[in-house]
């Protein structure tokens, strides 16, 4: 489970080839949304005939495929869109253009999974989430103090050293702390 703000395809395609099941919400990339314009989760993809469909039920088809920051990356698109009556929520261009990811039917298979159990996000704000607000708030909410990776892994060593002493006095009491000390 991780945050929308680490969603990347290529680390979910790693997580797949070893196995693991990955559950990111997909950030929306896009500001349509909140325009009342469409998104490409708002286009329906039929793999059997390797389209996708808009809302209005027009088909937007594949045309070529392309590498893009190191991964396959097939385009889609339809030409005769001005007559459409759903245009204007569409695209302010001639034509709306769909991309679509190679092992973009994990990502779809996340978003059922998710879509079905959206469960494990809640348990991740509540269980991950906590820890780690904690101790940026005991940071300051700013940056490490120190510099260069092993100086910044102590650091933050340190952090999560403090508040899993911190949890375990809140937990059992200092007292029964100090008694599970050897010594």
């Amino acid at each position: 489970m991780f945050r929308p703000d680490y969603f990347s395809g290529a680390e979910i395609f790693a997580c797949h080839a070893a196995g693991i099941a990955t559950t990111v919400p997909r950030p929306e990339t896009s500001g349509n949304r909140g325009k009342g314009m469409f998104v490409k989760a708002d286009f329906h993809y039929e793999p059997d005939r390797d389209i996708y469909r808009c809302p209005a039920g027009n088909e937007l088809t594949y045309r070529y495929t392309r590498e893009e920051d190191g991964q396959q990356v097939r385009r889609y698109w339809i030409n005769d869109y001005q007559h459409c009556p759903l245009q204007p929520r569409c695209t302010s261009g001639k034509e709306r253009r769909i991309t679509r990811w190679e092992h973009e039917n994990l990502i779809d298979a996340m978003r059922e999974r998710l879509g079905r159990d959206p469960d494990p996000m809640t348990l991740r704000r509540c269980t991950v989430e906590h820890p780690f607000g904690t101790i940026k708030a005991w940071m300051g909410a700013t940056h490490f103090q120190m510099r260069r990776l092993p100086n910044v892994r102590t650091e933050m060593a340190l952090h999560v050293l403090a508040y899993n002493i911190k949890r375990m006095v809140a937990l059992v009491g200092i007292r029964r702390l100090m008694e599970a000390i050897p010594g």
